[in-house]
């Protein structure tokens, strides 16, 4: 007989979803069962739903296709919501499973019982309740259509208690199959028309799949041809780069340094990316980062595909295949000596990053600097926190390297950050995940005090200081990996730290690297 939780991992499979991250309680323990008769699927244990819903997200990232995630009742969601977030600002399609009580058992107001349906609704594009099991298998199979449509979306599918463990139809619904991309043939003219008048007061502003294959090859022969400049949001969900593949410049952090950047720019054509603006409000300066007199057109407007506009817009400007820059060769910085700062940390990283890497970027201050160093590395993609909520670093991490096997994977994580999602780490070692972590022990919410002197809160005193600090007592990574399953070392200059790296790339599986700064 097959029940309710039969039908819907049986729909997943049917859908193309074989991955689910999973952080069950006593309401799922039927869909446990389920997973359990279904070899076909690979679930993943977490010890969090922090790191369920961040796992998620990093393997869309990696994949362009939802993994399943299953949580437990409404506090069970309510703890992932903040990577589930993250992953709605990154277009990460996510199908999240959610156990509820048994239908009849909601009348009575037990201490788990809340407003499940609110609480999906926050971070969801569509929200369904199974009544009973019957209706599993096409909801799940609706679940899936919308998490896969275009734009990627987040879809919660609540399931009753009573609606998994009771028989079931044999039927199995069959997702529709996703649209193809496509291209706003009226937005692409409206912008090479704008290009052709506006030239070298343009700017062409790149996102989404536009940072990805020949995006950025395709931008540098658009703005030779069109004469105009060239550059991407200040965090993007995936970026190829690397390889002699042209760097492209992201929008500054601090507000006046990205409205210098943006300075003189009269004309935004924006694939992919939002209109550029302030991340906080700050006294006495500008929410929108671009001059206030500066026309913004979108030339891949609602669910068409940047990367495919992107090309359709060289084509308008006449540009050819054989106007792209050649692919030059990886230049590799040498190894370094002296201390653990900034540019020590960069050049360490990009001496040492192995090709076909991913790199997981929650560096938050520390890493400013690796992103431009690591230009002429080997090829490698780049994994941005698009939603800044923190602790979103080591759950991508955990998904992007269960979606990419055979790949390298460097997370760069601030100490400050690390806290949140900590218990990503025992996953990965469960896992046998091939991770390097590089924790940046700082031992401060560095970021904080940089936002305090920007926000204008006045002088710190020690209450206040006592809120931006990480010691009394200093963390200790390197005892936290032991703990966790993983094999952890501490660095205390840069020629520590590119030794570290080059013997863990050499070797397979997850260690962590604690650089003491």
């Amino acid at each position: 007989m097959m029940i309710g939780a039969d039908a819907l991992v049986g729909t997943l499979l049917a859908g193309g979803v074989d991955t689910v991250f999973a952080n069950p309680g006593t309401s799922e323990m039927h869909l446990v069962s389920a997973l359990d008769r279904q070899p076909g699927i690979r679930s993943v244990l977490a010890l969090f739903e922090g790191v369920v819903t961040g796992a998620a997200d990093g393997y869309a990232r990696m994949t362009g296709r939802p993994a399943a995630t299953l949580l437990h009742l409404g506090p069970g969601l309510a703890n992932g919501l903040a990577n589930l977030h993250n992953a709605r600002k990154a277009g990460s399609p996510i199908i999240n499973v959610v156990g509820d009580h048994a239908t009849y058992h909601l009348a009575y107001d037990a201490p788990l019982t809340s407003d499940l349906d609110g609480i999906a609704n926050t971070v969801s594009h569509w929200v369904g309740r199974a009544r009973d099991a019957a209706a599993v298998s096409g909801l799940t199979a609706r679940a899936i259509e919308a998490a896969r449509s275009a734009p990627r979306q987040i879809a919660t599918l609540i399931l009753p208690a009573d609606a998994a463990w009771s028989a079931a139809p044999a039927a199995i619904a069959r997702p529709a199959s996703p649209p193809g991309p496509t291209v706003d043939g009226a937005a692409i003219e409206e912008a090479a028309r704008a290009l052709r008048t506006r030239g070298s007061q343009a700017m062409l502003l790149l996102g989404g799949s536009a940072m990805r294959g020949d995006g950025a090859r395709y931008a540098q022969a658009i703005a030779a041809r069109a004469g105009c400049t060239i550059g991407a949001q200040g965090a993007n969900a995936r970026i190829e780069r690397g390889a002699g593949l042209p760097l492209l410049s992201r929008i500054p952090f601090q507000v006046d340094q990205a409205v210098a950047w943006f300075a003189g720019t009269r004309l935004l054509v924006r694939i992919g990316a939002p209109v550029p603006v302030a991340f906080f409000a700050y006294p006495d300066k500008p929410s929108l980062l671009i001059p206030p007199d500066c026309e913004v057109v979108d030339g891949a407007p609602g669910s068409h595909d940047p990367l495919q506009s992107l090309q359709a817009l060289a084509a308008a400007l006449g540009v050819t295949a054989r106007d792209l820059a050649p692919v030059a060769k990886p230049v590799r910085l040498a190894m370094p000596s002296g201390p653990l700062d900034h540019d020590g940390i960069a050049r360490a990283i990009a001496a040492t990053l192995p090709d076909n890497a991913i790199v997981v970027d929650e560096s938050i201050t520390t890493g400013r600097q690796i992103y431009p160093l690591t230009a002429t590395s080997p090829r490698h993609d780049w994994l941005n926190n698009m939603g800044g909520s923190i602790g979103y670093g080591l759950p991508v991490a955990l998904g992007a390297a269960v979606a990419s096997p055979g790949r390298k994977l460097l997370a760069m994580i601030g100490d400050g950050s690390a806290f949140y999602t900590e218990q990503a780490l025992w996953s990965m070692a469960r896992e046998g995940l091939d991770i390097t972590v590089v924790i940046f022990a700082n031992r401060s919410y560095a970021i904080l005090r940089n936002e305090w002197q920007k926000i204008g809160a006045g002088p710190a005193g020690e209450r206040a200081r006592d809120m931006l600090t990480l010691n009394r007592p200093d963390p200790d990574w390197v005892a936290l990996a032991r703990g966790h399953g993983m094999a952890g070392e501490r660095v205390t200059d840069a020629e520590g730290l590119a030794t570290a790296l080059a013997r863990r790339f050499a070797s397979p599986g997850p260690g962590l690297i604690e650089a003491w700064m």
